[in-house]
């Protein structure tokens, strides 16, 4: 196959305190020249392309169960915080809102 998913683009009010809320976040590192394109660990999972006709655009961040709530609480401590959000009985997310006003879940 010739084409692959390079690249999602977030739009962010600023650029630096962005890319630092999502290296930290992420463990993601900066491009050599160009510190706001992250590049994702050697060992990183494939991202999937989900497509969803009701849903806005957003990032899922996968985590295992036993980790879910110590992920949001550290994602807090980074600057995220917790949105109101209308969750059904067997959710398995978080919705989250990162510093740049990203909204994300967190999905266990």
């Amino acid at each position: 196959m010739a084409l692959t998913l390079g690249a999602i683009v977030l739009n962010v009010p600023a650029n630096s305190p962005a890319a630092d809320f999502w290296r930290e976040a992420l463990g993601f590192t900066g491009q050599a020249g160009n510190p706001d394109f992250l590049l994702p660990p050697a060992n990183a999972r494939p991202t999937r392309l989900h497509l969803d006709e009701n849903d806005r655009t957003h990032l899922d961040l996968w985590v295992e169960d036993s980790t879910q709530e110590a992920e949001v609480e550290r994602l807090i401590g980074l600057g995220a915080e917790r949105i109101e959000w209308t969750y059904p009985p067997d959710a398995d997310f978080v919705v989250l809102k990162a510093p740049d006003g990203t909204v994300f879940c967190v999905i266990s």
